[in-house]
């Protein structure tokens, strides 16, 4: 590789790590070809991507970024897998080293938050932008869906309702 490939390979990490909502620094040592592109098209499906690179470049890269101090976790054979989301890349990550004991999560990054293996996991268990979405559009459309059944309610029902309203103004 020769320096303007390593200039390009420093930028994109750069960018990486400026942009990701959270970065997964794991060590991926025996891991086989196919167990990784697995990994890879996992975290594909869930939005992120895996990286691997060599150390003294991301090192280089994260110079003066909000989780610099994640260089400490970069020796050995390490795969970064990022998010924009910040729980789909530890969430993927977490389950993949579950099923394939090779994949060994050392920590990561949430913004300027480092996070040690115990912090992946915390993230990991956290929902994910997409069921928090569904959760508060479900909130949201609970008093609307008692408003119309309300309405669509038989007249007899509005009518026994109204008549309780009387009787308790006359009271």
């Amino acid at each position: 590789m020769d320096r303007a490939q390593k200039e390009k390979v420093v930028e994109e990490l750069g960018q990486i790590f400026e942009s990701s909502g959270v970065v997964v620094v794991a060590h991926y040592e025996g891991l086989t070809v196919a167990e990784m592109q697995g990994l890879r098209a996992k975290m594909r499906e869930a939005g992120g991507a895996v990286r691997v690179a060599k150390n003294r470049l991301a090192k280089i890269a994260l110079e003066g970024k909000p989780c610099a101090s994640i260089a400490d976790l970069l020796s050995g054979m390490t795969v970064l897998a990022y998010s924009e989301d910040p729980v789909a890349a530890a969430k993927v990550a977490e389950d993949f080293a579950k099923e394939n004991k090779k994949l060994v999560i050392l920590g990561g990054a949430m913004g300027e938050s480092v996070l040690d293996s115990d912090g992946v996991k915390a993230v990991a268990a956290m929902p994910s932008r997409e069921e928090l979405i569904a959760s508060i559009a479900g909130c949201i459309g609970a008093p609307a869906s008692n408003i119309a059944g309300a309405i669509g309610a038989p007249a007899s029902n509005i009518a026994g309702i109204l008549s309780t309203l009387e009787e308790r103004e006359a009271a």
